[in-house]
C-alpha cells in the first residue's frame, strides 16, 4: 500500500508541472456541473408551469426554456474546453514520463542492460505507459466531473428538501464499499497482468530476434510451449482482472436502483402529503439519476486507474533504478589521448561471488598493437569494457594518457576509441548513414575512401541504389561480412587514436580478410591497438600478445616468444595449425 500511495505521488508530482491547466480544468468542470444541476430546477418548473389542463403559464414556460439553452450552451462548451485541456495534460504528462524513462535508459549501466529481457523493457517504456495514459485520461476526464457532480447534487438535493436528500445519503455507503473492494481487488490482478504482460513480450522480442537459432536447432515446439505458458498466465490474470472490473457496473448499477427508488418512495409520500410539488419531485428523480451515475462512472474510473497504477509502478521501477556512476565534479575532457595505457592492479568481476579480473597489471605504450587471446571466459572482452568504462573497476584504476579514466567524461573518452566488434550493429537508415554514424558531417568524398579502404565500396555500388540504399537495424538482405565491412568502414572513417578490434574479421571471408588484414594495418600505424581474437594467424604481427587464463595474463610476448617458450599459447597455436 505504501508503494502504491508513493506512485500516486509521483504521478501528482508530474501532473503538478500543469497545474494552471490543472486549475482551469477544475473551473470548467464546476461550471459543467452547477449547469448540469441546474437544468432540472428547471425542468421541475415547467413541470410545474403545465401541471393542470388549461393551465399552462405560455410566457414564463418561454423564459423557463430560455434559461434552459442558455444552460444547455455554456454546459456543451465548458465541457468540450474541460475534455481538450485534459487531453493535453494527459499527453504531456505522459510525454514527459515517457522522456524520462527513456533518458534513464540511456544512462542505465550495461549491468542492468545485460541482466533484463529487453522486450520486458521495451513494455515497460511503450505498453504501460500506454495504459498508464489510458486510465489517467480517463481520470481526468470523469473522475473530476464525477465528484463535483456527487457534491453539487447532494447539495442542490439539500436545497430542494433536506429529509429525502437524508435518505439518499444514508444509501449512499453502499456505493463506497462496493467501490472499495473491487478497487483492492483490481489492482492486484492488473499488476500481475501488467508483469506477464512484459514477460510475454521479452520471450517473443528474443525468439523474434533469433528465429533462425530457433529454426536451426529445431527448437519451435519448446518457444512454443513456453509461450503457451506465459500465455495461459496473461489470460489467467487478464480474465480475474475483467471479472471483477466487470462487477463493477452492475453492482453499481444495483446501488443506484436502490437511491432511485428509495428517492421514489419518499418524494411520492412527500407529494401526496403536499410536502413537495411533482415538479420538484420530477427534479428529485432527476438528480437520484444524476447523483448515482457518477458512482458507476468512477468505480469504472477507479477500475482504470488500478490498471494505470500498476503499469505507472512498473515504469518508475524502471527510472528508479541506478543510473551509472556519475561523472566527477572535476572530470576533464580528453581532447587527442597518445596512446598511454596502464591498467594498475585492476579487480573486476561480474557477480561479487564469482571472481573474474584479479591484480590485473598492463602497460600499453603508444602506438603498440596489443592481442588478446585465451579461451572463452578467460575475461579478454572484459578488458575491452573496461578500457572502454563500460564497466568501472572494482579495484585498481586505468589510466589513459597518465590520468585515470574515472576523471574523465565517458564522452570524450570513447570519442579517442574506434571499435569493431564481431557483434555488428547497424541503424535503419542509409548506408551513408550507418558509415558516417560516428562523424555526422563527413563529406561524400570521405565516406567512400572510408569504405573504399574498409573493402565495402564494391558491393555498396551494387547496392539498388548505392549509398543512399535504406537497411533495416538487422541490416535486411546484407550478409554477416557486408554488415560486418560496413562498421569497419565506420571506424575508418573516424580514425581514433585508439583502436579496440574485437574479433573484427570473424565473419568476413578469408580472401576478403587478407585484404582487410592490410587495411588494418595501414589504420593501426601509429595507433594504439587492442585486438581479441580466436584465429591466432592474425595477430602474428602484434607487439605483445597477452595470453589471459581465468582473469590473468599468464604469457606475454612476441607471436615468435611465446611460440619458443611451449607454453599455454604454443598449445593454442598448434592446436589450430598442427597436422591431423
Amino acid at each position: 500500500m505504501k508503494k502504491h500511495r508513493s506512485t500516486i505521488k509521483r504521478i501528482l508530482d508530474y501532473i503538478g508541472h500543469y497545474k494552471w491547466g490543472v486549475l482551469v480544468s477544475l473551473c470548467l468542470a464546476a461550471v459543467t456541473v452547477i449547469t448540469t444541476l441546474y437544468a432540472p430546477i428547471l425542468i421541475g418548473d415547467s413541470v410545474d408551469l403545465i401541471i393542470g389542463q388549461g393551465n399552462v403559464d405560455f410566457a414564463g414556460l418561454t423564459a423557463v426554456l430560455g434559461k434552459m439553452g442558455v444552460v444547455i450552451l455554456i454546459t456543451a462548451v465548458s465541457q468540450w474546453l474541460m475534455n481538450h485541456i485534459n487531453n493535453k495534460i494527459t499527453y504531456r504528462v505522459v510525454k514527459d514520463i515517457r522522456t524520462k524513462a527513456f533518458e534513464h535508459l540511456e544512462v542505465l549501466p550495461l549491468k542492468y542492460l545485460d541482466s533484463h529481457p529487453s522486450g520486458d523493457i521495451i513494455s515497460r517504456i511503450i505498453a504501460d505507459i500506454d495504459q498508464f495514459s489510458e486510465g489517467l485520461l480517463m481520470g481526468f476526464t470523469q473522475l473530476f466531473t464525477g465528484v463535483l457532480t456527487i457534491v453539487g447534487t447532494l447539495g442542490f438535493m439539500f436545497y430542494v428538501n433536506v429529509w429525502i436528500a437524508l435518505v439518499v445519503v444514508c444509501v449512499t455507503p453502499v456505493s463506497l464499499l462496493v467501490a472499495s473492494f473491487i478497487a483492492k481487488k483490481t489492482y492486484i490482478m492488473f499488476k500481475h497482468q501488467s508483469e506477464t504482460r512484459g514477460e510475454l513480450t521479452g520471450l517473443i522480442d528474443e525468439m523474434l530476434g533469433n528465429q533462425k537459432i530457433v529454426q536451426a536447432f529445431g527448437h519451435e515446439a519448446e518457444a512454443q510451449k513456453s509461450f503457451e505458458e506465459i500465455n495461459e498466465r496473461l489470460g489467467k490474470y487478464s480474465l480475474r482482472a475483467t471479472f471483477f472490473s466487470s462487477i463493477t457496473n452492475p453492482s453499481t448499477r444495483f446501488v443506484n436502483g436502490l437511491v432511485y427508488a428509495s428517492v421514489g418512495v419518499a418524494g411520492a409520500y412527500a407529494a401526496i402529503h403536499g410536502l413537495l410539488s411533482v415538479g420538484k419531485l420530477s427534479s428529485f428523480l432527476s438528480y437520484a439519476n444524476q447523483y448515482t451515475k457518477p458512482f458507476n462512472e468512477i468505480s469504472g474510473v477507479v477500475t482504470e486507474l488500478q490498471n494505470a497504477l500498476a503499469s505507472a509502478a512498473r515504469v518508475f521501477e524502471l527510472i528508479d533504478e541506478e543510473p551509472l556512476r556519475q561523472e566527477d565534479e572535476d572530470a576533464v575532457d580528453l581532447n587527442q589521448a597518445d596512446g598511454n595505457v596502464r591498467l594498475e592492479h585492476v579487480y573486476f568481476s561480474y557477480n561479487p561471488e564469482i571472481s573474474l579480473i584479479e591484480d590485473f597489471n598492463l602497460s600499453v605504450k603508444p602506438g603498440q598493437r596489443i592481442a588478446i587471446v585465451g579461451p572463452t571466459g578467460c575475461g579478454k572482452s572484459t578488458v575491452i569494457n573496461l578500457l572502454m568504462r563500460f564497466y568501472d573497476v572494482d579495484s585498481g584504476c586505468v589510466k589513459v594518457s597518465g590520468n585515470d579514466i574515472r576523471h574523465m567524461t565517458r564522452k570524450s573518452l570513447r570519442a579517442n576509441y574506434g571499435m569493431v566488434l564481431q557483434e555488428t550493429w547497424l541503424k535503419s537508415g542509409s548506408i551513408r548513414d550507418n558509415i558516417a554514424y560516428g562523424k555526422p558531417d563527413a563529406t561524400e568524398e570521405e565516406i567512400i575512401q572510408a569504405a573504399k579502404e574498409a573493402h565495402a565500396h564494391s558491393f555498396i555500388r551494387r547496392m539498388p541504389q548505392g549509398y543512399d540504399t535504406v537497411i533495416s537495424e538487422d541490416g535486411g538482405n546484407l550478409s554477416q561480412g557486408q554488415k560486418q565491412l560496413l562498421c569497419i568502414a565506420r571506424v575508418m572513417l573516424c580514425l581514433p587514436p585508439m583502436l579496440i578490434l574485437d574479433e573484427a574479421t570473424s565473419s568476413i571471408d578469408t580472401r576478403t580478410e587478407i585484404r582487410i588484414q592490410k587495411a588494418f594495418a595501414k589504420m593501426m600505424e601509429g595507433r594504439t591497438s587492442f585486438i581479441v581474437a580466436h584465429r591466432l594467424s592474425t595477430i602474428k604481427e602484434a607487439d605483445v600478445i597477452l595470453v589471459m587464463r581465468d582473469g590473468h595474463i599468464i604469457e606475454q610476448g612476441s607471436h615468435e616468444e611465446l611460440l619458443s617458450q611451449g607454453g599455454f599459447y604454443a598449445q593454442l597455436y598448434n592446436s589450430q595449425f598442427a597436422p591431423a
